[in-house]
């Protein structure tokens, strides 16, 4: 998808879809279970806005009649093309798993743990009697920590069950920048509740509330742990000090975006010196993994801090922050109480949604998180033919081709660097649908009416499958999204492009109508997923997916000359109210829009060539292609998520999205006639590829 889900900001580029969806399950328009998917065209004529002048603003034109049609459902805090699909596989994967959930012993083992998993997260009688209990042995272990030492202790246990194993820092498995053959161990920047670490600093009236609110749910959550509420404001306090110190620390998601920043592998006792107050030996016996050797630490800096603030916070203090952390990461989980606070600031507050989600969209989302290829095993069965895999394979030769085609032509590019791009093209694997071999969850333990337990022994089971892939070579197979997810990802150290089949559906991919308005959409879409392999991040892997610089010098400073044109063109355009879009951000994704709509007209005139073409409900064929692209994007958003997205996002909005796109293609001129002075027109047309 054209969404970004990384560890660190690296792994996994993904494209259309710029929320995650874990994070936000698109709301239903009835709620029951769908027997079978519904049908909606790629393109849709009363999607559009025909009264708008496609030169002037091309994304109403297209989407006007959607975005007047699809106002933003109360439990949602956006609302799109994409939204709906995934509302709709949602809703289908709700059928399947109240099916599955039904205790017929003729089920087979995936059968049983997705539907004892779906029906036990259900039981809302159970989960609200335990109320707080499930987090009491952690708040036992917090309490019974001696000293600041023993942080190491309670992170190694805490890690393992923890979704993001982000709780003061992050740490997991990942390919070695400079081996990407090799896995090794991986420490990020972590520890904090706020969304970014701008959130901590910026000094704007918005900003300024959102730390008094955030200040306000902390002590909420702690009062709900039994704490009086003069004890718990001032435990407020003491977590906003030490994540703001925390915060200071980390690098900004634009410095992220320079994968040499993040790249600092360390022996273990490079990690140790580091930080001293830290007992890593412990930490990582109880990871599982004690005979590490070394490791990527990303953020030296951030290690610094904290094993400065290991060595100045009192111990009380470090209790109260991982107190704090302890029930923020189970708050989903917990009673209603819990549940609710937590809604009314990250969700209510942040993002602007009305209401919460109703209880069977997190249940099926937990179960694709922690099931998803055993879920996706069903979903595929029933949804995705032969057929459709091998179209769109077709798509995806076609637009390498029109790829390889580019960098032939380039100007800009010299021989040496041609040579290079053209190795690196023609190595990524393509992987299409679902997974080649399915990922084994013989051993978890799902158990009927546990759900607090499912959550964790799953959690702890993916822990420990990253955890064991350290110092053992890469499954190139792997796949990083479950098969029923509306996305797709470009990964820079595999250099693969991954299309579940969750996003070959209608109104994206739709194989009942011309080609034109799919190589629009799908077509852009694969081209996107390519581009990542050669944007501003994924230009600085080469061919293996090793971080190494392949360019010349002077090629690259003429990539960084169009590179910085889209940064420039993005970052004048108004997010909500004086928020502008971060266009060293969104650089990537611009980037890839772009270059993929490129690659996506070129790969139809190609596919096209022999075909005598006719208008369809008067439009030309060219005219189709460009709606096909742009209705991809209709979207309605709340002002509060346009504001954290503007700070968290690498996507710009959807409007720009398309009209940024088509007013630096002269293609788009012609096929509507537009004149040299109107807005879709831009008197200095950006282009990378």
């Amino acid at each position: 998808m054209k969404l970004r889900a990384l560890a660190l900001s690296l792994t996994l580029c993904t494209s259309l879809f710029a929320v995650a969806q874990a994070a936000q399950p698109a709301a239903a328009t009835t709620d029951a279970p769908l027997a079978e998917l519904p049908y909606t065209p790629s393109l849709d004529i009363p999607s559009m806005d025909r009264t708008a002048d496609p030169c002037v603003d091309f994304y109403q034109y297209s989407c006007g009649g959607w975005k007047k049609n699809n106002p933003i459902p109360s439990d949602q805090a956006s609302w799109s093309v994409y939204g709906k699909l995934y509302q709709d596989n949602q809703r289908y994967l709700w059928g399947l798993l109240e099916e599955a959930a039904k205790p017929d012993p003729a089920r087979n083992a995936s059968q049983q743990k997705i539907g004892d998993y779906f029906g036990s997260c259900m039981d809302l009688q159970t989960v609200e009697k335990l109320g707080a209990a499930p987090l009491q042995p952690e708040l036992d272990q917090i309490a019974g920590l001696k000293s600041a030492a023993d942080v190491a202790d309670f992170l190694g246990r805490e890690h393992l069950e923890t979704v993001g194993n982000h709780l003061l820092f992050g740490f997991g498995s990942d390919q070695d920048f400079g081996d990407s053959s090799q896995i090794i161990a991986f420490a990020s920047a972590g520890g904090l509740g706020l969304p970014d670490r701008d959130y901590y600093f910026k000094d704007d009236a918005k900003s300024k509330e959102t730390r008094q609110k955030y200040l306000e749910h902390v002590q909420k959550m702690f009062e709900l742990l039994g704490d009086a509420p003069p004890t718990a404001a001032a435990n407020a306090r003491t977590v906003m000090r030490i994540e703001t110190a925390l915060a200071k620390a980390s690098l900004t998601r634009v410095e992220r975006r320079d994968p040499h920043k993040l790249y600092h592998k360390l022996s273990r006792d490079q990690v140790k010196a580091l930080t001293p107050h830290f007992n890593w030996d412990r930490y990582l016996e109880l990871e599982g993994i004690a005979n590490t050797a070394s490791m990527n630490v990303t953020e030296p800096e951030f290690f610094k801090a904290v094993d400065a603030q290991l060595k100045s916070e009192p111990l009380a203090d470090w209790k109260t922050y991982l107190r704090w952390h302890a029930v923020h990461g189970k708050a989903p989980y917990l009673s209603s109480r819990f549940v609710e606070e937590d809604f009314n600031f990250y969700r209510k507050h942040l993002r602007g949604v009305a209401e919460q989600q109703p209880r069977w969209k997190k249940c099926v989302a937990w179960v694709d998180r922690d099931l998803g290829e055993a879920l996706g095993q069903v979903f595929v069965g029933k949804t995705f033919p032969p057929e459709m895999k091998a179209r769109t394979v077709q798509m995806t030769d076609e637009i390498e081709q029109a790829m390889a085609q580019e960098i032939r032509g380039l100007g800009w590019m010299s021989p040496e660097t041609k040579k290079q791009a053209m190795e690196k093209l023609h190595a990524i694997v393509n992987k299409v649908g679902y997974p080649d071999k399915w990922r084994d969850y013989s051993t978890l333990e799902v158990r009927r009416g546990d759900f607090i337990g499912n959550v964790n022994r799953s959690i702890i089971f993916e822990s420990k499958r990253e955890l064991t892939k350290i110092g053992k070579p890469v499954d190139r197979g792997e796949w990083g999204m479950t098969p029923p997810t509306v996305n797709a990802y470009y990964n820079p150290q595999m250099n693969d492009i991954n299309f579940p089949a969750g996003v070959l559906q209608p109104p994206l991919y739709d194989p009942r109508i011309d080609d034109a308005p799919n190589y629009g959409n799908t077509g852009s879409t694969i081209g996107h997923e390519l581009t990542h392999g050669f944007d501003d991040e994924g230009r600085q892997f080469d061919a293996q997916g090793n971080l190494r610089d392949w360019w010349t010098r002077q090629d690259a400073a003429e990539f960084e000359k169009r590179a910085k044109c889209i940064s420039d063109q993005y970052s004048d355009y108004v997010v909500v109210d004086d928020v502008k879009i971060n266009g060293k951000l969104t650089l990537g994704e611009d980037t890839a829009d772009l270059g993929g709509t490129v690659l996506a007209w070129i790969a139809w005139k190609m596919h096209t060539a022999n075909m005598n073409l006719k208008p369809i409900d008067g439009f030309t064929p060219e005219q189709r292609f460009f709606i096909g692209l742009a209705q991809w994007a209709c979207e309605n958003q709340r002002p509060e998520n346009q504001r954290v997205n503007a700070i968290t996002d690498p996507h710009s909005p959807g409007k720009y999205r398309i009209n940024g796109v088509v007013s630096n293609l002269p293609e788009f001129e012609q096929a509507f006639s537009c004149k040299t002075a109107q807005p879709m027109v831009r008197q200095t047309m950006c282009k990378v590829w």
